[in-house]
């Protein structure tokens, strides 16, 4: 054992034993912490302004002057308070460039700052001037600067006046503020009053003067009063779980996109090139020649993570040797990259923790990857995940980790999955009671404030905001808190009522404002991430809820609707769900939705069943073979159906002798009617939609379950804000077959535009089914339209679309 190792261990053993304990001397004092240095040279400690301006905060807009030509050209911002008041201090924020935490955007570079009664200032009152010289910003340039009068000073008006501006060019010059603050006995007397500009006359009311954010202005999130102790929790049982072997499936949908995905695994990159990080930072040599590509420049470490979620995945159900060798080599190769201390394993220096996204999304990749090449048989994974995360969770970082780490609650997810791994240890989800959860975002949830997402107050809307739901769950299942359950119901039926498209993508992504039911379709939506993150989350709900078939109706329409079509034929994958016009092309460059895709994709067998302790759920619909033990008697199960080209589905049962088991077959809601469920020809039970049914009894060898799903057209009024499928007089429609959305293709298709001639209420009947050879009345989910000139016209399940013109929201002449 080395000295340093040593030493960590040591160190680690002395950290004070209630670091996580309620109100212990531990807790972060205002905004300061041990002064240890941090990536950008200065002492972390000072106050630090969170994340300002688009697209970090897509709610709030910054203020950014009129661009001039020259940097001496001078601009004045005047507030006007009301009344006169003593000025103790003025605060001006920058803003921060969302790549980077440490650089600011365009701070005024010489300026000062006044106050007077009158708002011509005729005498003014100095409160702090700086133009003598240049603003330095080389220490902590994301601190707030606070200005304090030499001497006491009263008025109405407070002038800013930027003499010398600041630029990125040398050819445009302007300055730039994410918040303007006046305080006055320990009052921001500047909230909310009005703005003058020199250059563009009275604003008004600008964000400028805003409220502050729930939790303030800087970028500490640390609240030790919500750490509980372990001895006070009370874990959630359910007697169900994923399973994680024993089912195989049959040629089929999922049966293709998995043999796909193990492809574009092999075909992407090699180990060297997703190890290539690794060894630069440990000062390896590296044979790989990387080609400069964003999701690998700035996501650093993240490819390898991607590589371990599809593959350790696929091994779970099927032995590949190319996979299996590459896994191992990329796991052995993590390990040799580990700092010489021991523990740390991340992709990028420690001193870049904060760059970008690498606090949050980097970390949490590799680290889901190395539990999914665990959970395959790799023996090395978790034991380096244990080490590295008995140093996170001690680390000086964790303070700012949600505020200043972009996007850094993306994050938690993998302290909570780590948990629920053999090495996981209470301080794992300890840290993120103290350090991840906002309680005011939490209150929103459970109040389900319909601005929750959409006006995320410290970041850009998300379906990244969706892994926070996961984690909320995992923390009452191990705790039993209600308010985690609380906040997931409330989030989960936040996204379903107000972020769902038609078929069950989900609709807010990042970027653009989404604003409630506002549906966008024009590109920007529907990332396949946000559909990954929401499967695995009424996953969980399924199994603490089991009976509740609605969040397996959910996953069964992300599987169908989202999943399957962005996979490209060739393996690579789509970024976002594109439902007019033609989708895009798929990525073959280490997206985040590649990293998500990949992962579920070699995970669908686990969607099908659902291991019960007296037996077993049948959930989805796919053929396909289940082993399970009850009672010390080993189950078979053989499911044979081609759904939903056709929807009658058979188990057969293998068993050495009887034996008893509860086998519960799910009615899904889509179901037209109440379902027969045969036992070896005979009816047994009958289902309503909607339901589970529950086949309890003593089981024989060769015993078959039979039933077939009634399934109809469904036809839905689009709800968007997009134009012109929003317009009244378009009668915008979507045509859904059971859980299957369908896509309408043809030549008259016009970027993704067409208006069939009759209301949308006799579509289904002027449906023609045929197979892709044209011969009519086959089982192929393909139909020609009735009264069409165009023969061309094809509605087709959106999974089989590739790149043909094509929509899901076609145009009729009436309802």
């Amino acid at each position: 054992m080395t000295k340093r190792i040593l030493l960590f261990i040591i160190l680690l053993a002395i950290l004070p034993a209630q670091i996580f304990s309620q109100g212990t001397s531990a807790k972060v004092e205002g905004q300061h912490y041990p002064a240890v240095p941090d990536m950008f040279g200065g002492p972390m400690g000072i106050e630090r302004v969170a994340y300002g301006g688009f697209p970090l905060d897509a709610h709030h807009k910054f203020y950014k002057s009129e661009v001039q030509d020259s940097a001496g050209h001078v601009i004045r911002l005047q507030i006007d308070l009301g009344n006169p008041y003593n000025i103790d201090e003025v605060k001006l924020y920058p803003v921060i460039v969302h790549t980077h935490p440490s650089v600011r955007s365009n701070f005024p570079l010489r300026f000062r700052i006044e106050t007077d009664n009158d708002p011509e200032f005729p005498q003014p009152q100095l409160v702090f001037d700086h133009t003598g010289s240049d603003l330095v910003e080389e220490i902590a340039p994301e601190r707030i600067e606070k200005f304090r009068p030499a001497q006491p000073v009263r008025g109405r008006y407070v002038r800013l006046t930027v003499t010398k501006l600041n630029t990125t060019d040398n050819k445009k010059f302007l300055f730039e503020l994410w918040r303007f603050e006046v305080i006055s006995g320990g009052k921001d007397v500047a909230e909310g009053r009005p703005l003058y500009d020199s250059e563009r006359g009275f604003l008004g009311k600008h964000d400028l003067l805003r409220p502050q954010r729930p939790s303030g202005e800087g970028v500490v999130t640390d609240n030790p009063e919500n750490v509980t102790q372990p001895e006070t929790w009370k874990p959630v049982h359910t007697n169900l779980s994923v399973p994680r072997d024993g089912v195989s499936l049959a040629p089929g949908l999922f049966k293709t996109t998995m043999e796909r995905n193990a492809e574009y695994l092999m075909n992407t990159y090699t180990a060297d090139e997703m190890l290539n990080e690794y060894r630069l930072r440990a000062g390896k040599p590296s044979p790989a020649k990387m080609k400069a590509n964003f999701w690998i420049d700035q996501l650093h470490g993240s490819n390898a993570g991607r590589f371990l979620l599809g593959a350790g995945n696929y091994l779970r159900w099927t032995e590949d040797k190319r996979l299996r060798t590459r896994l191992n080599e990329i796991v052995d190769g993590v390990e040799d990259c580990r700092d010489p201390n021991g523990y740390y394993i991340m992709g990028f220096p420690e001193k870049e923790f904060f760059y970008h996204e690498n606090s949050g999304y980097c970390r949490s990749m590799l680290t889901q990857g190395l539990i999914e090449a665990s959970i395959a048989g790799n023996q090395k994974a978790l034991p380096m995940l244990r080490a590295y995360y008995d140093w996170f969770n001690r680390c000086p970082y964790l303070p700012e980790i949600v505020q200043r780490g972009h996007f850094g609650r993306q994050g938690i997810i993998a302290s909570t999955r780590l948990y629920n791994t053999p090495v996981g240890k209470p301080e794992d989800l300890q840290v993120v009671q103290r350090y991840y959860i906002e309680d005011y975002w939490m209150k929103q949830l459970v109040d389900r404030d319909i601005d929750a997402i959409w006006k995320l107050p410290y970041d850009r809307p998300h379906c990244y905001l969706i892994p926070t739901l996961e984690s909320y769950a995992d923390l009452y299942k191990a705790t039993g808190e209600q308010q985690y359950l609380d906040a997931v119901f409330g989030g989960w039926d936040l996204y379903k009522d107000y972020y769902q498209h038609i078929g069950g993508a989900i609709s807010v992504c990042e970027g653009a404002p989404f604003p409630p039911k506002s549906n966008l379709l024009d590109g920007r939506t529907g990332e396949l991430c946000g559909n990954v993150f929401w499967i695995f989350l009424n996953q969980r709900l399924h199994l603490l809820y089991p009976e509740e078939e609605k969040y397996v109706n959910e996953i069964e329409k992300s599987i169908y609707n989202v999943a399957l079509p962005d996979q490209s034929q060739n393996g690579s994958i789509r970024y976002h769900t594109k439902l007019v016009h033609r989708k895009s092309n798929g990525d073959m460059k280490n997206t985040c939705c590649e990293l998500q895709g990949t992962r579920l994709f070699s995970a669908l067998p686990e969607f099908i069943y659902t291991k019960a302790a007296d037996g077993i759920f049948v959930d989805l619909f796919h053929s396909s073979k289940v082993t399970w033990e009850h009672d010390g008697k080993l189950f078979k199960m053989e499911m044979t159906t081609h759904f939903p080209n056709q929807t009658d589905v058979k188990l057969k049962l293998s068993l050495r002798r009887k034996a008893a088991s509860n086998i519960r077959i799910r009615v899904p809601a889509w179901a037209t009617q109440p379902v027969d469920i045969l036992i070896n020809g005979k009816v047994s039970a009958t289902g309503a939609p909607g339901s589970y049914v529950s086949l309890q009894r003593e089981w024989s060898n060769n015993d078959i379950i039979s039933f077939e799903l009634p399934i109809e057209f469904k036809i839905t009024a689009y709800e968007g804000a997009t134009q012109p499928y929003c317009d009244k007089d378009k009668h915008t429609h979507a045509l859904e077959y059971g859980p299957i959305l369908m896509a309408l293709t043809g030549e008259s298709i016009s970027k993704g535009q067409i208006t069939l001639p009759f209301p949308a209420s006799q579509l289904v009947g002027k449906l023609l089914p045929e197979d892709e050879h044209g011969h009519e009345h086959s089982h192929a989910l393909h139909f020609k339209i009735a009264g069409v000139d165009d023969e061309t016209l094809r509605f087709v399940p959106y999974y089989e679309i590739e790149k043909e013109k094509m929509t899901c929201f076609a145009f009729f002449t009436g309802k």
